[in-house]
């Protein structure tokens, strides 16, 4: 079985609210939302794309996407990003890592000499390579919508694809759609995890100290020096940086804007003063998000940059009192 998702400790009562995900029932989505125990008493629907749940949400037909954003092995959800870039004006309000194991399944009686024919999400599918290059050679990979609409699809077959076909997905998979497991842990990379975004329309979540905040930078003029511009703005202030991506904006080959993870809250002064400055000076920004981070990699590090900060106030105050008046 999978280790449990990072959990939150927020206390906020979810009865009355909606959360889109990615279906149908049994994927990985459903399986980290159900790992955050204070989301319990929401209702959960489960529909066919990413883009699909967010704009559900945008257009206030569910309270919240809960969406994969990024995976260890295979890197950025595409789909996700852009739609959170490009399409969608929603914030996020918390991430979610999950490790990831992947199981072959099949109809039951079919055996692993019989599979032809192997389903799946493309990102499991590219997560599994190297075992299906070596265990099923010659087996052409399908694509499907999700893990479990490619155990769905797999479970509901007749005929040729009932008895040569198998599905890659979790393993509760396997058990809500009536599959035999042929073989666990099928991942090529056993570290594997996916982190994923519970987003919604107007909040901004309440700084807590151990907070992320992600933006999206469109550079006003493509010149020398204007990443390296960008990238000051934080590395003056001491800021971490925890995620920087390049993605093409759609206005011309060429022209990328910038995505931008770093440590801390928009509520703190000092993300607050880079970002501003940002804003001025180099590019447009996009605001997606603070919210608190899945696990306790950062708070060390956000510890010593704001007592670094206080004592710099410190300094700078005593001076002042200095001044002639």
């Amino acid at each position: 079985m999978n280790a449990p998702a990072e959990k939150t400790t927020e206390s906020a009562d979810w009865s009355g609210r909606t959360i889109a995900y990615l279906g149908p029932v049994g994927t990985f989505s459903e399986q980290a939302l159900l790992s955050q125990p204070d989301l319990a008493s929401a209702s959960v629907l489960p529909m066919s794309t990413f883009g699909e749940v967010l704009r559900a949400t945008e257009d206030g037909e569910v309270d919240y996407a809960f969406v994969a954003i990024e995976n260890a092995i295979e890197g950025t959800v595409n789909a996700t990003q852009d739609a959170l870039v490009f399409d969608a004006d929603l914030f996020i309000q918390r991430e979610v890592v999950l490790p990831i194991h992947l199981d072959l399944m099949a109809q039951p009686g079919v055996a692993l000499g019989d599979i032809t024919q192997v389903m799946s999400y493309p990102h499991a599918l590219a997560q599994c390579r190297h075992y299906v290059a070596r265990e099923l050679p010659g087996a052409i990979p399908e694509a499907a919508n999700s893990t479990a609409e490619a155990a769905r699809l797999i479970a509901a077959a007749t005929g040729e694809l009932a008895r040569t076909g198998a599905a890659i997905g979790p393993s509760r998979a396997a058990a809500v759609y009536g599959l035999e497991v042929l073989a666990h842990a099928i991942e090529d990379h056993p570290d594997n995890a996916t982190r994923f975004l519970l987003v919604t329309r107007d909040l901004i979540p309440a700084a807590t100290g151990h907070d992320k905040t992600s933006i999206v930078v469109f550079q006003r003029a493509d010149e020398p020096g204007s990443l390296l511009s960008i990238l000051h703005e934080f590395a003056d202030r001491g800021i971490n940086l925890t995620k920087l991506e390049s993605r093409p904006t759609r206005r011309g080959l060429g022209d990328y804007c910038f995505l931008i993870d770093l440590e801390g809250h928009i509520a703190d002064e000092l993300v607050a003063d880079a970002l501003r400055s940002l804003r001025a000076r180099q590019a447009d920004v996009k605001f997606l998000g603070s919210y608190p981070i899945a696990g306790e990699q950062a708070e060390q590090v956000r510890v010593e940059v704001n007592d670094a900060q206080r004592e710099a106030d410190a300094w700078l105050a005593a001076l002042r009192t200095r001044v002639r008046r």
